[in-house]
């Protein structure tokens, strides 16, 4: 995907991990559910009701059984950011109860997770901030060797959203499940790109609509039963009872409806998709064999369509603007691009400070970025690097 820069320069698309475009296909189904079986899905009188009750179960099947859930174990939210708040903040009253305030987490994790926890630091739960090293991937000992008898819950990410590194939450996800400890994974990243994994036992999943094409604004958390007893989640809003209470409101039937289509699409595209990012990687990265770089994080683990580079010699955010008409990057997470202090995943994975703050992450979907001159990016690149040709 392009857009015309201010010059008439074409701008490539590389921030897929911030945010995708919309599916035509999706955003016609959107539409569909906006301007034509446009009814409440909590209205019981008439068939607008019953129309968009109806699909809003059949989406809600479908998305369940993409991580081998059923039906009623899917709540929709906005995004990972709310599904993340409900999963953590919606145990802890079950914590204190049974006076189990220990959680394990990782120093790389989002800020929807980090925040959210450290909220519960001052309600008086003790957490564990595990540091990856330079690999950027949490080990599973790493995180057993930690747990102890008031171990609530272990919260850890699928796919970081800076490294594009895989975290092995399916394996730890084996380990416990026979334990007290519940596991929660924001799989805002992963969802769609790595599938295999969130099939695995995990208790809590937390999903977002806009990275695999669908629309801004919904999302998922998954709360699998344990043998035949729910999670013993609580509400941290009220209003409405929707949502088996947990995420009151009136359901976005749009979203929810585009959410699943795009679901589907992916699902359907998944192999093509993951060839055509690995193709494009390979390209850009012998492309850049002209410039000095090292990729930060384990690249025997990672997704095919997220880079993480620090060029030699170069600052990121002077690159960004020398970069800005021809393609669009980033630094790291869309929700802290503002500011310009080291990346905390670069940091906490032990990177010297030259490489931790001067991380570029390039981030595509194959379809939205397959104009991309990688000769030229790579030329622009090599030209900032002291000492250059």
């Amino acid at each position: 995907m392009t857009l015309k820069g201010v010059v008439g320069l074409v701008v490539t698309y590389l921030d897929a991990a911030a945010t995708t475009r919309v599916d035509p296909r999706v955003a016609d189904v959107v539409m569909h559910w906006m301007t034509e079986d446009f009814g409440n899905a909590g209205s019981r009188t008439h068939e607008y009701g019953t129309r968009a009750k109806r699909a809003v179960q059949q989406a809600r099947e479908y998305l369940a059984s993409t991580v081998g859930a059923e039906s009623d174990e899917l709540i929709f939210t906005s995004g990972a950011t709310e599904s993340n708040n409900i999963a953590l903040l919606g145990l802890a009253p079950h914590g204190e109860q049974s006076d189990r305030r220990h959680i394990i987490t990782s120093a790389i994790e989002h800020k929807a997770v980090i925040e959210p926890l450290e909220h519960l630091q001052t309600r008086g739960f003790e957490v564990d901030f595990i540091k990856p090293g330079s690999s950027g991937r949490v080990s599973v000992e790493a995180v057993l060797e930690r747990l102890r008898p008031d171990t609530l819950l272990v919260s850890l990410m699928h796919v970081n959203n800076e490294t594009g590194v895989i975290q092995p939450v399916a394996e730890l996800a084996g380990h416990l499940r026979e334990t007290p400890t519940y596991l929660h994974v924001d799989a805002a990243q992963g969802y769609g790109k790595v599938p295999e994994d969130l099939s695995a036992p995990i208790d809590m999943i937390s999903i977002s609509g806009h990275k695999v094409g669908a629309p801004k604004g919904v999302g998922m958390l998954v709360t699998r039963r344990r043998r035949w007893d729910r999670l013993p989640l609580q509400p941290i809003m009220f209003g409405g009872g929707q949502e088996r209470k947990l995420r009151p409101g009136t359901l976005p039937v749009p979203l929810i409806m585009g959410l699943a289509e795009a679901a589907k699409i992916f699902q359907k595209e998944h192999k093509q998709w993951s060839r055509s990012a690995a193709e494009l990687r390979s390209r850009l990265l012998n492309a850049l064999t002209k410039t000095r770089f090292q990729i930060n994080g384990d690249q025997d683990h990672a997704v095919p369509h997220i880079l993480n580079l620090s060029f030699d010699g170069v600052d990121a955010e002077a690159l960004i603007v020398r970069l800005k008409q021809h393609v669009a990057v980033a630094t790291g997470s869309a929700c802290t691009s503002a500011s310009y202090t080291p990346s905390h995943v670069l940091t906490a994975m032990g990177l010297p400070e030259d490489a931790a703050e001067n991380g570029l992450r390039l981030s595509w979907f194959p379809s939205q970025a397959a104009d991309l001159d990688v000769e030229e990016l790579a030329e622009m690149i090599a030209e900032m690097q002291p000492d250059s040709a």
